[in-house]
Formats: C-alpha cells, structure tokens, sequence
C-alpha cells in the first residue's frame, strides 16, 4: 500500500505540453492536417508547434529575380500567413525553426526527404541574414512584437548528421547560428533564438557550441537536443523494426544538457528538447501500439524535472519524410493516423491533461494530482520495458478525497491496452486495410474509444483504498470526487418495474 500524501508536494509540471512536433509546416495548409490540429487542441492543448521546412522552397519565401541586368529578392510570406493564421486560429503558437535552404540561396544541390529539403550551406550569409530579419519583420509587422516575442527561435534542425547538414560541418554551423542570432537580434533584442538542435549521440557538439558562443559573445537564448531510444533499423518493405533502450535512456538524454552546461555561462538557459521519440523512423510499427503509451508514460509523467519543455514527435501522421504513407497504419510518428484515429500514445496525452495542478504524488508506475475542486486523479501504467514484458501489474493506494472523514468516493477510471482504447488491434484484426472503407473507419474511431467504467469506493479516515491491477501494457486514468448524496428517500431501485413495497417497507 502507498499512502499517498494529503499535502501537495508541489505543482504538476506541464512541460509536457509546451510544444509538438509536425510533419513540414507547409502540411498545415491541408483540410486533414487542420481537423488533427483541432481535435488535438481541444482534447489536449499543446502552447507550440515545431515543424521542419519554413524557408524551403515549398513555402514560397525566398524568390530571388533578375531585373535590369542585376540580382534581386524578392520575400513573399502568402503561405507563412495562411499556416500562422490555421495555427494562431487553434491556439498554439510556432517554434519556428529557421530552415531549410532555399535553392535560390543554396551553395549545393544536397537534399533530405521525399519531399528535399536542401540542407547545403548558403552560398551568400549577407542574403541568409536579410531572409532571416525579412521574414521576423514580416511575423512582427503582423501579429505584434509581443506575440512573437514568445515564439522561440531554433537554428536549423540536427546539423551534427551529414544528411541534415552537408558534411555534418560544424565551423559551417557555428558561422550560420552567429549570423542568424545577430540577424534575428537586430530585429528585436527579445526575440529568442536557440540551439544547436543535435540529436542523439552528439553530446560533444554541445559543449563546443557553448564554448563556440561564449567566445565570439554570440546570444543564445535557449539550448536544443534531440532524444530516440531506438537502435539500428531492420528494412522490411515500407517499414522497419527496431531494439528499444529502457525509457529511462530519454529521460537521461533530457538531463544531459544540463550535465553538460554546469558551471558554464549557459548553465540556466532553458532546455528545450524540440523532438523525442523511441523510434526515429516515421514508419515502425511500434509507434501505433499500446506498448508505445505504456512505454513513454513515465517519460511524459517525468520529464520536466531534466528539461523545461519536450516536444513529441510528431502530433499526426500527416508526415511524409520517406514518401507518401501507403496505409492507414503504417508506423507513422503521429498521436493520430490520418482520419484523425487516435493511437493510444494520443490517450496518454489526453490524461495527462485531465490531471490536476497539485502534485500529490510520482512514483515509477503512477502519478498523483489533485485539481482545484478537490477532484484527485491518478494516472498509472503497467511498466513496459522492452526486455522484461510482464502480463499483469498491482498497484495500491490509499488515496486522499474530499474532507469528510466518512462517506463515499465516486471513481471514474479510463483505460487503454492491448483491447480497448486500441484501434491498432482492431484494424489488425479486420486484415489491416490499407484504405479502410467508410464502415470500417467507424470501426476504428469505436475501437480507438477507452473503456470506461464507474464505481464508488468507501472513505475512512477521509481516503479511498484504490487497489488497480493493470493489464499488459496498459495506461489507466481514475478520477476520485467525493460523492454529493441527492437520491431522494423515497427512491428504491427494486420498484422500477411497478412493484409494490412489502409490509415492512410500508410501514417504514
């Protein structure tokens, strides 16, 4: 039995929410990316956004033109507005990640993705500095300085990886983060601006990147890193599968920046890790699973104690890094598959959310927290780690509820695992349609339902013994409310069908 404490021990994080990853932004034109966004914030409410490609060539930005025998640019932000408006119109905010090059601007013809990206060098830093303050002064001019004072501004996305910056050169970084800051600084000195958004296995980058700043006094407002857990890919056709590390090893990537800046001037910059996933590729399957949820609760229940935001990557699968997705399910990052089906990670979320600000509790299978009206919530889950998968898992807790001494509590808990909340499971068992018919999508949003079920638990001593067993993989959400008493004395459920009352219930 854990006897969880009647004082709060703090206040609950939400850290978790601070941003979300997405598929390049351009995407946010399209009707079934904008229905995922609203979906997501209505039932989750991330404060940002971040997403690769704002300068690429897809949104249109840089469009340089020959007039009168000289060169000129032109800057034309007819997509940013659309894409700022679509998310500003949902409540969340850009973390605008400056890339990648536009080829008018480019120095080579290297390229990432399906859709390629050009992640070479530009060839003239004087015309990345005007695109870069063009572009700010534009956001500036037409949402307010302080509105965009409060979008964090990151440098190009994992430069220490050959295949996001050409040769993976890292004096060629430093020149283009010293000239993008002091550009994005000469626009307005509140801005802020970050980086080096390194992913996993780079750690020295970091450390040489802060020495590199402190040096040439270059501002750098936040610090950015990148977490996966996962190993080397096995190719199967439109698809991979990978080994996965403990979860642990993100919640210690999350720390490692920290680590790493003590002691030097940048030891209190914020951290913000701007994508963290177990895979990193968009299409593994375990993505869609509930061991997936299982996995990463304790990383989403934890994770603001090592970093002041984490940022899941990405919210939809809407995403198309490696081509056009070729089925509903397909391994994608997503929360939600196209359609808007929610996968169970999306169900971890949306009960964090329904947690309280009160932090009670946090152990490593659950999280406790009470809201304002004295609602406590408990969030659990069966561990899930990869080399030791168990099949059932107790927890019990003597949790506080109300201020009566006496009485009831009525319990509401919400669950996802391998059978409910699941429409991976669903879709697997109806022959993994790669366009599901109208009929089966219905199915599928059914399945993708948590089971829910209600109860009430006596209260001694003003607490509720909630004994939980949890299934394989599963994440559980249970309210506890004190229960308001109105049913009227004269009620008797046994007269529902007309019956008339015995002897001695007439005479009483």
């Amino acid at each position: 039995m854990i006897r969880v404490p009647a004082a709060a021990t703090g206040r609950l994080s939400d850290a978790w929410r601070h941003c979300v990853g997405t598929g390049r932004i351009e995407l946010a034109l399209r009707r079934d990316y904008q229905d995922s966004l609203a979906l997501l914030q209505r039932e989750i409410g991330f404060r940002h956004i971040r997403g690769h490609g704002l300068l690429s060539d897809g949104m249109g930005v840089h469009r340089p033109y020959e007039w009168e025998g000289a060169r000129h640019v032109h800057h034309a932000f007819t997509y940013v507005d659309q894409v700022v408006d679509a998310y500003l119109g949902l409540g969340i905010r850009p973390f605008l990640e400056l890339g990648f090059m536009p080829d008018g601007l480019a120095s080579g013809d290297q390229t990432i993705f399906w859709w390629r990206g050009n992640v070479t060098p530009p060839r003239s830093h004087k015309e990345w500095a005007a695109l870069v303050r063009a572009t700010l002064v534009h956001l500036v001019d037409r949402y307010g300085l302080d509105e965009v004072r409060t979008w964090p501004i990151e440098v190009w996305n994992e430069p220490n990886l050959p295949d996001f910056w050409q040769g993976a050169d890292e004096a060629a970084y430093h020149r283009l983060y010293e000239v993008t800051a002091h550009a994005v600084k000469e626009v307005d000195a509140g801005l802020q601006v970050g980086g080096p958004a390194i992913s996993p296995g780079a750690d020295e980058w970091l450390v040489r990147f802060a020495e590199f700043a402190e040096l040439r006094d270059v501002p750098v407002d936040f610090v950015s890193r990148h977490a996966y857990s996962s190993g080397p890919a096995q190719h199967v056709p439109f698809g991979v599968h990978q080994t996965l590390a403990p979860a642990e090893s993100l919640l210690d990537q999350f720390a490692t920046p920290r680590r790493q800046l003590k002691g030097t001037k940048f030891a209190e910059l914020p951290v913000h890790i701007t994508e963290f996933n177990s895979s990193y590729r968009p299409d593994n399957p375990v993505h869609d699973t509930a061991f997936h949820a299982a996995y990463l609760a304790p990383v989403v229940a934890g994770g603001a104690e090592h970093a002041d935001s984490f940022s899941y990557w990405t919210f939809s699968d809407m995403f198309e890094e490696v081509g056009i997705p070729t089925a509903l399910f397909h391994g994608g990052f997503g929360l939600l598959t196209h359609r808007q089906v929610r996968k169970p990670t999306y169900h971890l979320y949306a009960f964090m959310a329904r947690m309280g600000s009160e932090l009670l509790a946090r152990g490593g299978d659950h999280l406790v927290t009470r809201h304002g009206d004295g609602r406590v919530t408990v969030l659990a889950w069966a561990p899930a780690d990869p080399a030791d998968p168990t099949d059932r898992h107790t927890l019990r807790l003597s949790v506080p509820v109300g201020t009566r001494p006496r009485g009831e509590a009525f319990v509401r808990r919400s669950t996802v695992d391998e059978e409910h909340g699941n429409a991976y499971t669903a879709w697997r068992r109806m022959g993994s349609p790669r366009s599901p018919k109208p009929g089966q999508l219905t199915v599928l949003h059914e399945a993708s339902e948590p089971a829910r079920t209600h109860r009430r638990l006596p209260l001694e001593d003003g607490r509720a013994d909630l004994h939980l067993t949890l299934a394989r993989h599963e994440i559980t959400l249970v309210e506890l409310s004190p229960v308001e008493d109105e049913t009227p004395p004269w009620w008797d459920e046994r007269r529902l069908l007309g019956a008339e009352p015995g002897p001695e219930e007439a005479a009483s």
